[in-house]
């Protein structure tokens, strides 16, 4: 089951020529799910995955650069005649929002559904979940953590033979932990199924002041994506507008013990390797994407998270396109 996570766009407050708005977009396997639509998030997915038609939408708080490109993707939506149904989630007042909003978005032509989630809430997919949970921001925001379900051990085929397994549906129902005849009398699931294996937990932090309640959902988490909207020396301005410095980012996820540390929500003042530098003092494993780059992440037992960064048109914009791999974050990733 693939996994990842394609970085839409990375900017704070204001978009730059190089980056978009907030914007991720969660990729496993079939499930498309889109985590906050700053403004020019549609046109961003249709130069990147094309404007898939989402089932899902997550807000994490509504501060315009979150949600202000909502509206327009909404309307597209309507134009292509789309008619398959569209649930919006967020912290309470989504509702209210969208009685503001209303004016513009209109009536769509399709089923819209707003879901206001309570703090700690999770909703339950196939194979996986989303919990929602609290950060510090000055308003109602929230951090999304995906967080797959334990995977059954592995199957040791050519043990099951041996003790006079069948193969074909037999095998099938010992992995899934149900006794089966074998050449002595029944044959147990312990004997030929491995401990059970952990999923993978990709933890969204949305903007957010170094928050204890991200330390603990982040821990031990594949990818933790935390805003770094200030340097060090700004850290007295982050603290007034609740937001994050790189080495505060740095910092939780060293004490989360994540794999591998995102920053996003880049202002407009600083290039991204300034950042990244400043993190990796405390974090070695930490990588500031641009826009379209993505991180794949593989199951524990097939390694560490990959950056895969998009490739560059000449004048250095992204292409939409398969980027180039990046080495594992073991091995030095640059941001």
């Amino acid at each position: 089951m693939d996994l990842d996570v394609l970085f839409v766009g990375t900017a704070g407050s204001a978009p730059t020529a190089a980056r978009g708005l907030p914007a991720l977009l969660v990729r496993r396997g079939g499930d498309r799910l889109l985590f906050d639509c700053g403004e020019g998030t549609q046109r961003q997915l249709l130069r990147s995955t094309g404007l898939i038609d989402l089932e899902e939408v997550f807000v994490t708080h509504f501060h315009a650069d979150h949600v202000l490109g909502l509206p327009g993707m909404l309307k597209t939506f309507a134009l292509r005649g789309r008619d398959r149904p569209l649930t919006v989630y967020g912290p309470p007042g989504l509702r209210a929002l969208f009685r503001a909003l209303g004016p513009i978005v209109g009536r769509p032509p399709f089923e819209l559904t707003l879901v206001e989630l309570e703090p700690n809430e999770e909703l339950q997919r196939d194979g996986y979940r989303i919990a929602a949970f609290e950060t510090q921001h000055g308003v109602t925001a929230y951090g999304y953590a995906i967080v797959e379900d334990e995977r059954l051990g592995r199957f040791d085929e050519q043990r099951a033979l041996e003790l006079g397994v069948r193969p074909g549906p037999d095998f099938g129902r010992l992995h899934r932990g149900e006794p089966v005849p074998g050449a002595d009398g029944d044959v147990r699931p312990e004997q030929v199924v491995g401990p059970a294996r952990a999923g993978r937990r990709v933890v969204l932090a949305g903007d957010t002041a170094p928050s204890p309640m991200t330390a603990a959902v982040a821990h031990g988490a594949d990818l933790l994506v935390h805003e770094a909207t200030f340097g060090d020396e700004e850290a007295e301005r982050a603290r007034e507008t609740a937001h994050s410095t790189a080495r505060q980012a740095a910092e939780l996820a060293a004490q989360a013990e994540v794999k591998l540390l995102a920053l996003t929500h880049v202002s407009q003042r600083y290039a991204g390797p300034d950042l990244r530098d400043e993190a990796r003092e405390v974090f070695e494993r930490t990588i500031v994407p641009r826009d379209f780059d993505r991180v794949e992440i593989p199951f524990p037992e097939r390694g560490g998270p990959i950056h895969i960064r998009a490739p560059r048109e000449p004048r250095g914009e992204p292409r939409p396109a398969d980027g180039e791999v990046e080495p594992s974050p073991t091995e030095g990733t640059e941001g």
